[in-house]
């Protein structure tokens, strides 16, 4: 006889279905959950840059590469024709102010120096035979002057004698008129001797002052073209470091022509470039500060090249005070510039959130430190270590600043 079972309830026959479908229901809506709500990254702490947001002094600057120059190029031509005989010093030298660089040769200027001195002599000698004739004529024509004025003081006394026997019936009016017209004669004669004496006198005086004029001038003109000798000898105008030469010993140089550079070592500039994005902002005058060996030097805005080339302008900068000891030519420094001055502002440090999310917002953490979210934000301005943060964060805020090119879209993140 069959025996009738007991037909189980459906929950306890289906039960291991049921399980695996409410399992699979819970796994299915868990997963929709997660999709619809914040996606979320869990990353190390330890690898990600935390800062706090703080109330601090701002000041807007620029942090750049400067390189050291000097403030004074001097360029060296030569000042007469001539072949390079020999080169003295030599490229990166150390020079003071008129040490010799090079010397120069020129055999035609000696020749014409030399014939110029010859004719100097010949016409000293001139000068001296040319005084002698007038000294010689000088003196003959006194004697003769002092011989007529004698002539003519005894021609006097006779015509005086004359006039006394005429009147006393001596002499006859004819005697009388021929004593007179010899001593009118004596006496224009001797007045006539006189005015050419003083003529003379004048006339020598003259002759003598162009003689010695011309003998001045030809001597100027030797001394001159004697002093251009000098000039053969290319020398440093001021102190400083021979850059180079640019003449090897042969050859031919003209008058004018450059022979190289000399760069002044006592006063240097640093120059930079600057991004074109600035060029509004810079003007000669803006502080500027380089830190060296543990020192910090201030620096002034001294010159601005307007061009853009490259994207960058270049621009020149003094220091105000006191200059490094040990500073060297093309040697590089960093270079602070600012560009306002310092302001109360709420500021965070810099990190490469900026780049990725072009700062419009910031992961910031919670209160315990272990979960961080996206924060809209809106960023001032920024120097080489801060940003200056208009809206979005308070004091005291912790944010996430480095990592971002990892996080990729999570809206959250569990630190661990």
């Amino acid at each position: 006889m069959d025996i009738q079972l007991e037909k189980k309830p459906p929950l306890l026959r289906y039960k291991y279905l049921i399980a695996g479908v409410l399992i699979l229901t819970g796994s299915i809506i868990y997963l929709l959950f997660s999709t619809i709500g914040p996606s979320k990254l869990r990353y190390d702490k330890e690898n990600v840059q935390i800062a706090t947001v703080v109330n601090d002094k701002f000041i807007e600057y620029i942090d750049v590469e400067s390189i050291a120059k000097p403030k004074l190029t001097i360029k060296l031509n030569s000042m007469e024709n001539g072949i390079v005989k020999r080169i003295v010093a030599e490229d990166g030298s150390m020079l003071n102010e008129g040490d010799t660089i090079l010397i120069l040769e020129n055999l035609e200027l000696l020749r014409a120096i030399e014939d110029e001195k010859d004719e100097l002599d010949k016409q000293r000698i001139s000068y001296r035979e040319k005084t002698l004739q007038m000294q010689r004529r000088s003196s003959e024509l006194k004697r003769n002057v002092l011989k007529t004025v004698y002539e003519l003081e005894r021609q006097s006394k006779q015509y005086n004698l004359d006039r006394e026997e005429f009147e006393l019936g001596i002499k006859s009016k004819a005697q009388m008129e021929v004593a007179s017209d010899d001593y009118n004669f004596k006496n224009e004669n001797t007045q006539l001797l006189l005015e050419e004496l003083r003529h003379d006198s004048l006339m020598n005086i003259i002759q003598t002052d162009l003689m010695k004029n011309d003998q001045e001038r030809e001597e100027k003109k030797y001394v001159r073209n004697r002093a251009r000798i000098e000039d053969l000898i290319v020398r440093a105008s001021i102190g400083g470091q021979l850059s180079y030469v640019s003449v090897i010993p042969g050859d031919r140089v003209a008058a004018g022509s450059s022979l190289g550079e000399i760069k002044g070592v006592d006063d240097l500039k640093l120059t930079t470039l600057i991004s074109e994005y600035y060029i509004e902002r810079i003007s000669i005058g803006l502080p500027a500060s380089v830190s060296y060996q543990n020192r910090k030097y201030e620096l002034r805005v001294t010159k601005i090249n307007p061009e853009i080339k490259d994207r960058n302008f270049e621009i020149d900068l003094l220091f105000v005070n006191e200059i490094p000891d040990n500073i060297r030519i093309g040697k590089t420094y960093r270079t602070q510039i600012e560009l306002g001055q310092p302001e109360d502002a709420l500021v965070v440090e810099k990190g490469n959130f900026y780049t990725s999310t072009g700062g419009r917002w910031i992961f910031k953490l919670d209160e315990a430190g272990h979960k961080a979210t996206r924060q809209p934000v809106v960023i001032g301005k920024q120097n080489p270590r801060q940003y200056e943060i208009l809206d979005g964060l308070k004091a005291g805020d912790q944010v996430v600043i480095s990592g971002y090119d990892y996080f990729g879209d999570a809206q959250e993140l569990i630190l661990k």
